[in-house]
């Protein structure tokens, strides 16, 4: 019936872009919807000459094209042979409002955006408790760190009660007293993704007093939400590693640093060391008894260089002496006396040198070499005097 319908051979849809991939086979496929349905459409490598510009999402275009069966899907669809640009689709248009708007308000300023902590102990989720993107963040969230707790609100992420779940989910999560939360869900259309492109949920988000990270989509997906939030994660597991850190790596470089620290302080005690062994030098130094010990040592030295003196003093009078002593030989009165003379003295002691010294019958006595002679005066007569035999 498809084939032989005239109409169908050749018929131009007006509708809004949606789900649009461009294969690496060279075919594009997309959807094209309005308020009242949707209509699945390829465009095959060879009819890309009836393309003349980047389709993306949103865009109101006008599509050529046979509509015919898909065998293996059991559906209908558009095979276009020619697209062409019809105006800016209306959730495209409202996204653009609405950016516009909250960008004039500050809302995407840098200077309101809060720092995502480094470490964290508690982790809340805004997301759907079914799905990829739940599983994804918990897996990652355990592989980094799995002391870290989980708390998940499962919101409703699509629809028209997503962004009052969104909403609450932020609030309920805010008096949990989380450190970070990730708000987001797997990738989908525009239409799936429109609840993070509600002004409440971008009021919720900007109003939050905890750092929130927004991972909503693929990469290429962008959301107001993505523009509000603290921190923007291209998916919900790239979200995971931004906001969880890994406690493996955590542990190393507490290692790390205990081994540095170990190195410093060792340095900082040798150095305390090297300083005090000079401290006390130099408090030897000016010690008492470093004083004492040197005047010890000097004392010695004097005594040493006195004895020396001393006994260079007493060589010197030992040979003034010895030649005092052989000066003296020849005035000494025993040399004399072995020469042949004697000495003589009365009983008093004195020595007689004359005969005026001496009376007749007086006691007197004679020292000779070997002794004394004790005499009597028996006459005096003068003579001549000793020194002048």
């Amino acid at each position: 019936m498809f084939n032989q319908d005239f109409l169908l051979r050749k018929l131009t849809v007006k509708g809004e872009v949606s789900n649009c991939k461009y294969h690496s086979s060279g075919h594009i496929y997309f959807t094209l919807k309005d308020p009242s349905g949707t209509l699945n459409c390829v465009m095959f490598r060879g009819n890309r000459s009836g393309l003349k510009f980047q389709m993306t999402e949103g865009q109101q275009v006008q599509v050529t094209g046979s509509c015919d069966v898909y065998v293996k899907g059991g559906s209908y669809q558009l095979y276009a042979t020619k697209i062409e640009p019809d105006g800016t689709g209306q959730l495209y248009e409202k996204y653009e409002q609405l950016k516009k708007k909250l960008e004039e308000l500050g809302m995407f300023s840098p200077e309101y955006k809060q720092a995502i902590p480094k470490y964290i102990r508690t982790l809340g989720v805004v997301t759907a408790p079914k799905g990829a993107a739940v599983h994804d963040i918990i897996s990652i969230t355990k592989r980094r760190n799995p002391f870290v707790q989980i708390i998940l609100y499962p919101a409703i992420v699509q629809g028209d009660e997503a962004p009052a779940s969104i909403v609450r989910g932020l609030k309920t999560l805010e008096n949990a007293d989380v450190d970070v939360i990730i708000v987001g869900r797997g990738g989908g259309s525009i239409e799936d993704l429109w609840a993070f492109n509600d002004e409440s949920v971008a009021q919720a988000i900007f109003d939050c007093p905890i750092p929130i990270i927004s991972a909503v989509g693929h990469e290429t997906d962008t959301t107001i939400a993505d523009f509000v939030a603290d921190l923007r994660a291209p998916t919900p597991s790239a979200a995971a590693e931004l906001a969880v850190y890994e406690y493996q790596r955590f542990a190393n470089d507490i290692e790390d640093y205990r081994n540095i620290l170990y190195g410093q302080l060792d340095a900082v005690i040798k150095g305390a060391r090297h300083e005090l062994n000079v401290r006390q030098n130099m408090l030897k130094a000016y010690s008492p008894w470093s004083r004492i010990r040197d005047r010890r040592m000097r004392q010695a030295e004097y005594v040493d260089t006195l004895n020396l003196l001393w006994k260079q003093q007493l060589l010197k009078s030992k040979s003034r002496l010895d030649v005092r002593i052989e000066q003296m030989k020849g005035l000494s009165p025993l040399d004399k006396l072995k020469s042949g003379f004697s000495y003589v003295e009365d009983k008093d002691g004195k020595n007689i040198r004359s005969i005026d010294q001496v009376a007749v019958g007086q006691d007197i006595s004679v020292n000779v070499t070997d002794g004394i002679i004790y005499a009597k005066t028996v006459s005096v007569e003068s003579g001549a005097k000793l020194d002048e035999v």
